[in-house]
């Protein structure tokens, strides 16, 4: 037999809380609460109305109890791993911000090498590509050719190449079959 839901002494907080909910998230947490108080519904079906796991609504149900009224998660606005804010990482693009309105181009190897200086440390280059992905930034112009080419070599080579391979001479007779 299933366990009688707890949390009767914060039913009126929640559907109070039902009525005065902002947010998707608010009104999760007062129904994650109500359903198994008012209507007897099972963790399982309470989830499934919800649109949430089955742990996700005990742990909505336990906050509210616990606290005795709507909790709100902490939203986290920098990752923890990250190499720095978003304030310094605009104040590390800003001095590339002018030649790109110029219409220079501005090279993600010279970002790099400012990144690297300003963390004291080698970074990837997927790093910068996020970086700038986060500002708004995006590869305008391909490279055209490869640095160390060599434009003359080219020239002469498709100056003194043939122009078209020979083609196989076709032979001219038909197959026989026997039979």
């Amino acid at each position: 037999m299933a366990r009688t839901a707890s949390g009767t002494e914060v039913l009126e907080q929640a559907q109070r809380a039902l009525r005065e909910a902002r947010t998707v998230e608010e009104l999760r947490q007062a129904q994650a609460v109500v359903l198994p108080l008012l209507l007897g519904a099972s963790i399982e079906q309470t989830a499934s109305v919800l649109g949430v796991s089955k742990g996700w609504a005990c742990q909505l149900r336990r906050r509210f109890i616990a606290a005795g009224h709507l909790v709100q998660r902490a939203s986290r606005v920098e990752p923890p791993h990250a190499l720095l804010r978003r304030a310094e990482e605009a104040a590390l693009l800003a001095p590339f911000i002018e030649p790109a309105r110029n219409g220079q181009i501005v090279m993600v190897t010279e970002v790099r090498a400012a990144l690297d200086a300003r963390v004291g440390r080698r970074t990837a280059a997927s790093t910068v590509y996020n970086l700038l992905h986060r500002h708004g930034w995006r590869k305008g112009v391909p490279d055209k050719r490869h640095p160390q080419s060599d434009q003359a070599a080219q020239a002469e080579w498709k100056k003194n190449s043939a122009t078209r391979l020979p083609k196989s001479a076709a032979t001219g007779r038909k197959a026989v079959r026997s039979g």
